[in-house]
């Protein structure tokens, strides 16, 4: 009996060494499949690498675009604010020429009540109609500086 133990012993062992070969070979596949996941999990950290240097030239190039853009937007604004307040200014200064102009234009009007009494004018020779016009102006002019209202 002692001869069959040993067998069996023996055997046993063989089988468990059998056990433990078949398990590190498995261990072994498993292991190359983690080597190879490292070695591609490595290049996709470096291609990870390299689009985030590619993204931080490039943000740092808007970055720059945008102070550019600002700069020039900002003394647009200026100059066009500039601009908008000279334009008011010169329509405020046109407004009260036309006012002043429809005032003058009013006045050298004869009034109904004036064209009834008065006689018929006298034809006078013929003169330039810019030349009457301006009479009629320094005439006007005249009549409102003796009533006291300057235009």
């Amino acid at each position: 009996m002692n001869h069959a133990m040993g067998i069996a012993i023996e055997g046993l062992v063989a089988v468990l060494l059998l056990l433990t070969i078949g398990y590190c070979m498995l261990l072994n596949k498993r292991l190359q499949r983690l080597k190879a996941d490292e070695h591609s999990l490595k290049a996709t950290i470096g291609e990870l690498i390299t689009a985030t240097e590619i993204a931080e030239r490039a943000i740092g190039g808007l970055k720059h675009t945008v102070r550019d853009v600002n700069e020039n937007l900002g003394s647009q604004l200026a100059a066009a604010n500039q601009m908008t307040a000279q334009l008011k200014h010169h329509l405020a200064e046109g407004d009260a020429v036309v006012r002043r102009l429809s005032k003058i234009a009013s006045a050298a009007r004869p009034s109904a009540e004036a064209q009834q009494e008065a006689p018929a004018p006298v034809p006078a020779p013929r003169t330039s109609q810019a030349r009457a016009v301006a009479e009629a102006a320094q005439a006007f002019s005249e009549r409102r500086r003796a009533n006291g209202l300057a235009a």
